[in-house]
This record gives structure tokens, C-alpha cells and sequence, in this order.
């Protein structure tokens, strides 16, 4: 079993969490006031499941991407963003490693996006991120609440010292 230097969950941001809630209550509002005023039947049943299925899929989607999961064990990292988007590299594949700004501007908005220099980015909220260029696929960028401890780590184990606690 390998050893874990380190691990982190970043959770989603808080812009995120108001908006599901805000979307959340709109569609219970109105399926509230629809109650009240005997208008579920016909067109207006339908507009209801619509909405409803709307919402389980937009709850699903948040739950999904309710944060993203780093490791960083023996000689890997970790990235997992949901279900469906993971990504792994060896630490000795890794070519640089790096504290960044996740901006609106760079990647137009927070979740599996891609950036404007081909990077792909795993961003749950705009603020600190890291940087990874890796030799092998595309530059990942994702959230993280210790960008230099990560950077530390990998640059660390690049180099093959020991990880020296105390840095």
C-alpha cells in the first residue's frame, strides 16, 4: 500500500452553492404557487415534471462536481473532478509545477473548462489553483486551498529528496 504525502477535498465555491440554492428554490416556488392556484393539470402538469426533471438533473450535476479530490501518493498525483474526470501523473513525468490565479477571465467561469493556452482546468471556484505541465498530454490546472505545499511536494519528490517537514 502506498503512502499518501498528501490529500485535500476543495469544496465547490460559494458562488456555486448560492446558485444551486437560488435555482433550487425557484423551482419549488413555483411549484408551490401552482399547487395554490389548482393549475397542475394538462400543460401545466407537464411544464411541472419538466421543471422538476430539470432540477434532478441540475442537483445530480452539482453533487457531481461538489468538489474535486487531490492525492498525492507515493509516486503519483491525483485529480479526480467528479465521476468522469480524473487524472493521474507520475511525479518524475512532471515538468513544472506551479501557483496560479484561477480568473473568469482565463477560463470564462468555474468546472471542467479549457483554457485560452490549451491548458484544462478542474476549477471550483475562482482563486488559488496549481499549475501542472506535465511531459506527456495536456497542462492541468485545478483549485486547491495549499497550491505551495502541492508545488513543495511534487518539486520535492523531482528531485528525489526526502520530504523534509519542517521546509
Amino acid at each position: 500500500m502506498e503512502t499518501v504525502s498528501y490529500s485535500e477535498w476543495v469544496s465547490a465555491g460559494a458562488l456555486i452553492k448560492a446558485l444551486m440554492a437560488m435555482f433550487s428554490a425557484i423551482v419549488v416556488f413555483v411549484t408551490i404557487v401552482l399547487f395554490l392556484h389548482g393549475r397542475t393539470g394538462g400543460e401545466d402538469f407537464f411544464g411541472l415534471v419538466f421543471g422538476w426533471g430539470i432540477l434532478a438533473f441540475v442537483l445530480f450535476l452539482f453533487w457531481n462536481y461538489r468538489g474535486l479530490e487531490i492525492q498525492i501518493s507515493g509516486c503519483r498525483l491525483f485529480v479526480d473532478y467528479g465521476l468522469f474526470n480524473r487524472k493521474s501523473f507520475l511525479l518524475k513525468d512532471i515538468i513544472s509545477c506551479e501557483r496560479i490565479k484561477a480568473s473568469f477571465g482565463r477560463y470564462w467561469g468555474v468546472g471542467v473548462r479549457y483554457g485560452f493556452d490549451g491548458s484544462l482546468a478542474y476549477t471550483t471556484s475562482f482563486g488559488d489553483a496549481v499549475k501542472v505541465v506535465s511531459k506527456k498530454g495536456r497542462t492541468l490546472v485545478f483549485s486547491s486551498h495549499n497550491p505551495d505545499e502541492i508545488c513543495r511536494i511534487i518539486n520535492k519528490a523531482k528531485t528525489n529528496n526526502p520530504l523534509d517537514e519542517n521546509a
